[in-house]
């Protein structure tokens, strides 16, 4: 049996099932609840419903980010693992760069099923597991503190610590996927010598101009639903010219 046919087992999908289904359950409660306790307060009924459809809606295509990101690792890591990553906790920058980078540290030249041994996919799962722990940790302990001080920023009008942090953290990320595409085009297949995979500069450019896009109609022409859909389409639209590309 491959590998990956020991990812996509039936076991594999009853324990990371099992695992979706009690947080499911969870989220049904809690809706429930909320529900009661609105009409205890003596709320809207039709409004609360309204509410409850017009975010389950806007839900929905966001949500195609998270299943391509599922679609996109399930080559390599199986389908049972990607999907309890990013149905849970998981966030879709963070689960393929700590896979591609658990892939790398454990001697794989790129994540993929065929380079996948039973030991690169243990390290790999505790890796993206460990990591991503220590928010909801932290949050036990520091969370009141946290939320005081977010308080205190809104009240002054200023931008607070965790926000600029926020942000320069995502710069760097960003700033180091281009830097190894661009890298990897200039320098892959001989230094300097501009033969390399060009489909990924592609990918960035076409989906830095379609959020820009989104961020546009946002900013300038108050259309803040947009907002919910601007990460999954990007990345859609994105996909899309790489198959083009690739097709050419």
């Amino acid at each position: 049996m491959s590998i990956l046919s020991q990812l996509n087992s039936v076991p594999m999908y009853l324990i990371c099932g099992g695992i979706i289904a009690f947080v499911a359950v969870v989220c049904v409660i809690f809706l429930v609840r909320a529900y009661r306790a609105g009409q205890a307060l003596g709320m809207d009924t039709t409004k609360m419903k309204r509410t409850i459809i017009s975010s389950a809606t806007f839900s929905l295509l966001p949500s195609v980010g998270i299943l391509l990101g599922v679609i996109a690792l399930s080559g390599s890591l199986g389908t049972p693992w990607p999907w309890l990553r990013l149905s849970v906790i998981g966030a879709l920058h963070y689960e393929t760069q700590v896979a591609q980078a658990a892939a790398e540290q454990v001697g794989m030249d790129t994540l993929s099923a065929a380079e996948m041994t039973p030991q690169a996919f243990s390290t790999i799962a505790l890796l993206m597991s460990i990591c991503i722990i220590w928010g909801m940790t932290l949050s036990i302990f520091l969370n009141k503190k946290y939320t005081q001080k977010l308080t205190s920023n809104k009240k002054s009008g200023k931008p607070g610590f965790g926000d600029m942090a926020m942000t320069a953290m995502f710069i760097g990320l960003v700033s180091t996927y281009i830097g190894r595409y661009l890298g990897g085009f200039v320098s892959e297949n001989g230094l300097f010598t501009f033969h390399g995979d060009y489909i990924p500069l592609v990918v960035m450019a076409v989906s830095a101009l379609v959020m820009a896009g989104f961020v546009y109609l946002i900013e300038k022409k108050g259309k803040a639903w947009v907002d919910s859909f601007s990460i999954a389409g990007s990345m859609i639209i994105g996909m899309t010219a790489a198959v083009l590309v690739g097709l050419l």
